[in-house]
């Protein structure tokens, strides 16, 4: 049985304000192209649909086009929600459209209902078990509480001792896989595929993913996802895997910020054999603007030849001038009309960044003024000069003088 693995989309983001929908449209097509040619039996798309809750229309109209032409394809489609989207809304229809061949998950009760496939290849059954997001504030609750088998699907667990106190991801995501596993084995010889939203451990992060908590401290293991034969996450950026393969990241279809540039932005194709031996093929997507970085002065950058293959870039410039020059980002839009970002590195140090002296590391006893030359080079890469230093001295004994008033 053949999967396609994707995740992430993020549609009606914008990149530094440029809107990103069609891009993302060609990404879109890439991947209904790819579910044709490979005869893919089952897409899923592992969270992050949107870039927030309340997304444009136009990114809402371009997802369920989108959709539809995956299930047009004969292939059956599984999504969740992730941290950016609105569990409630994005899979509101979902009882109903499951019945169509296409499942949007959002609802946490329901992590242990699996949607069933049946493969072409004559094999045993593939159960997919969709699992949104799970916030532990408001999952956490829900999965804690024992289910009662006597309860309607939709009724609330009562909660118990254990779900009155803030869960950890880890923990909550364990709750979430026990009971999956529990499903899994009343399913004898089904193949089993997960598909979460989650920062398993060691996953190498990017700057435009939202942080699930400070310092993505709260990280889930691996072993959590033991015992399933495929793992096709979502929330990180790069593709990336655990566990052989086993556990994946698709990562984006497009790159969402610079820390991206170099990544190549792919889906995943993964076959599970009959006895759950997984082949896997990481399918390069090839569209949108690539991004590159560049330094130097504006003369360098305007007229360096070799430059020619940013210019349909999206493109962040570090200017090393001595002074930022006027109408830079302008200017430099007239080459690389792209250009998203400029930064300012005098003398080749980002203001900010520390230069020769480092305030961290500097004598608490020191002068004011002595302090303020060494903020002058942070911010500047180079030593004031005597007519800057004069002006600093200056105003530094008139704030003195009326301190002492």
């Amino acid at each position: 049985m053949r999967i396609l693995h994707t995740s992430d989309w993020h549609l009606g983001r914008t990149f530094h304000g440029a809107s990103l929908l069609d891009e993302q449209a060609q990404a879109l097509d890439r991947i209904v192209g790819l579910t044709s040619e490979a005869d893919v039996e089952l897409v899923v798309i592992a969270g992050d649909l949107y870039d927030r809750a309340f997304p444009p229309a136009e990114a809402v109209t371009l997802f369920g086009e989108a959709i539809a032409r995956l299930r047009s394809t004969g292939a059956t489609v599984v999504a969740i929600s992730g941290n950016h989207d609105s569990s409630i809304r994005v899979g509101v229809y979902d009882s109903l459209m499951t019945a169509t061949g296409v499942t949007i998950r959002g609802d946490v009760r329901r992590v242990a209902d699996p949607v069933m496939v049946e493969p072409t290849d004559g094999g045993p059954p593939v159960a997919v078990y969709p699992v949104p997001y799970l916030d532990p504030t408001l999952a956490g609750p829900v999965l804690a509480a024992a289910p009662d088998p006597e309860s309607e699907p939709e009724s609330e667990p009562e909660p118990d001792a254990t779900s009155r106190r803030r869960l950890r991801h880890d923990e909550v995501t364990r709750l979430a896989t026990d009971r999956i596993r529990a499903d899994l084995a009343a399913r004898r010889g089904a193949r089993s595929v997960v598909v979460a939203h989650t920062f398993v451990e060691g996953g190498v992060t990017c700057e435009s993913e939202r942080e699930l908590t400070v310092g993505n401290i709260e990280s889930v293991g691996v072993d959590a996802f033991s015992g399933f034969d495929y793992v096709a996450l979502g929330h990180l950026h790069g593709s990336q895997e655990r566990d052989d393969a086993r556990v994946a990241y698709s990562g984006t279809p497009l790159p969402y910020s610079f820390s991206e540039e170099g990544q190549t932005k792919s889906v995943r194709i993964v076959e599970i054999a009959s006895d759950a031996t997984l082949t896997v093929e990481v399918v390069p997507l090839v569209v949108g603007r690539s991004l590159r970085t560049i330094e130097g002065t504006i003369d360098d950058l305007l007229g360096r030849a070799e430059l020619v293959d940013a210019e349909p870039a999206r493109v962040r410039v570090f200017l090393t001038d001595t002074h930022l020059p006027m109408q830079a980002m302008a200017r430099l839009r007239a080459r690389f009309p792209y250009a998203a970002e400029l930064r300012h590195r005098p003398g080749g140090v980002e203001p900010g960044s520390g230069g020769a002296t480092e305030r961290d590391t500097a004598d608490p006893a020191a002068s004011p003024l002595v302090l303020t030359m060494q903020f002058w080079v942070e911010q500047h890469g180079a030593e004031a000069g005597a007519a800057e230093a004069e002006l600093l001295t200056t105003a530094l004994d008139a704030v003195a003088r009326s301190g002492n008033q």
